[in-house]
């Protein structure tokens, strides 16, 4: 983890490339490799799946399957790059088909006028 940074710009630093990498199109969610040791550790939260360094950025990866893997990484690299300057490197951790997960049903919320 990268020391430089005050924490809550490690924080915001790393949400922003959880997010920029979740919206990849093939990206099923991110990994916290083997033991799960794959994370950006703050106060009363982790951050799965991104580690930050002074020099660079890894982001370990969940594909969708049927996506293609190595277009997927790369669209994956150059998106977390625009947000976050240094190398950055991406791991394809798993694989996951999404078909046959459960579509989360919306949460209703107030009916008008209450």
């Amino acid at each position: 983890m990268s020391t430089s940074p005050a924490a809550g710009g490690l924080a915001q630093q790393a949400d922003l490339v959880r997010t920029t990498a979740l919206a990849v199109p093939g990206v099923a969610d991110l990994h916290g490799g083997a033991l799960g040791e794959v994370a950006v550790y703050l106060p009363g939260r982790r951050v799965t799946g991104v580690r930050l360094r002074d020099d660079r950025t890894e982001v370990h990866l969940v594909v969708t399957m049927g996506a293609p893997v190595r277009p997927t990484a790369e669209a994956v690299r150059d998106a977390v790059a625009l947000v976050r300057p240094g190398r950055v490197d991406v791991v394809v951790e798993d694989v996951r088909d999404t078909s046959r997960e459960p579509t989360p049903e919306p949460v209703a919320g107030p009916a008008p006028g209450e």
